[in-house]
């Protein structure tokens, strides 16, 4: 019972969705919402030109609600119509233009790889456009173009891949075109990603390991500012006082090479003195050995004269 009530909502959303497309084709009818509400049936429709959707005056919005509500059994509905944002990645839109330009009479891969430059240019993961029907000649066939990275297969084509379906009347039959578009923000339940992993930094104080936390590094890092401040002070203050002593010598220097060239000597230093003192008494002896010499020499001379009076 409850598998018939499924398939009764699911063919009312589809006879919906086919007469909305009809009646919408020409404003760019990219879709639609149903949603139950207490108050009534809320009909969400997508297009891309919303003006055309509601008409002059509203007209063609009402006589939409009207023939849901009496041909489709909706109860008191209420359509809301919205612009799509971006028609390159609606596949209802896209499959409409496709069809569009080949009841123009262009050739149906040109259209084809139009459309894929113009999808995959919005930002589209991937998209596969097919085109059925007498395409080449007199016999049936497909042909499919795709570009981009597309699910085709389990819970991901149903869940994430938007689908859309258009037909097209030619002089040779009908061609069918679907459009399937994986959107630019769809996450794949297979993607990986790799996450960097954070090292916790270490600081050794006294044999106790602490973690560096930002907090410490920061206390650390002002500590260690504050000692190169107070060394740097210090080398400073030394190196002034080693100038100013130097000043001071330069100085004294100077004015004595002043004093000795003004012809004031130097005062006598000990030993100079010393060497005074000791110049006398080397030079007596010598003073008494020629004083001795003089007065022997006297008494030869006298000895020599008594020896010529005698004679």
């Amino acid at each position: 019972m409850i598998e018939k009530d499924f398939v009764t909502e699911g063919l009312k959303r589809t006879r919906i969705d086919e007469y909305l497309e009809g009646e919408l084709e020409r404003a760019g009818y990219g879709g639609m919402e149903i949603q139950v509400t207490p108050l009534g049936t809320m009909v969400v429709v997508y297009a891309e030109r919303p003006g055309m959707v509601i008409g002059r005056g509203g007209k063609t919005v009402r006589s939409i609600t009207q023939n849901l509500k009496t041909g489709y059994g909706l109860e008191n509905p209420q359509v809301e119509v919205k612009e799509v944002d971006v028609p390159e990645l609606n596949p209802k839109i896209m499959a409409h233009k496709i069809a569009a330009m080949l009841q123009r009479g262009m050739h149906f891969r040109r259209v084809a790889y139009t459309a894929l430059r113009r999808i995959m240019g919005a930002g589209a993961q991937g998209v596969e456009v097919t085109i059925s029907g007498k395409i080449r000649g007199s016999r049936s066939a497909c042909a499919k173009f795709s570009d981009g990275y597309i699910k085709k297969c389990g819970e991901p084509s149903i869940r994430f891949v938007r689908h859309g379906f258009a037909t097209v009347q030619l002089k040779p039959g009908v061609l069918g075109i679907n459009v399937r578009i994986m959107p630019p923000d769809v996450v794949l339940p297979d993607k990986v990603e790799i996450l960097a992993v954070e090292v916790e930094e270490t600081v050794v104080e006294n044999s106790v390991e602490v973690e560096a936390t930002p907090d410490k590094i920061e206390t650390v890092e002002s500590v260690v500012e504050e000692i190169v401040e107070e060394a740097a002070e210090e080398a400073a203050d030394i190196i002034e006082e080693i100038v100013e002593d130097v000043e001071e010598a330069v100085e004294e220097i100077a004015d004595a090479i002043d004093e000795v060239s003004e012809g004031e000597k130097p005062e006598e230093t000990t030993e100079e003195k010393e060497a005074e003192e000791e110049a006398p008494t080397e030079e007596a002896p010598k003073k008494e050995a020629d004083e001795s010499a003089d007065q022997e020499a006297q008494v030869t001379e006298e000895t020599t004269e008594k020896a010529d009076k005698s004679e």
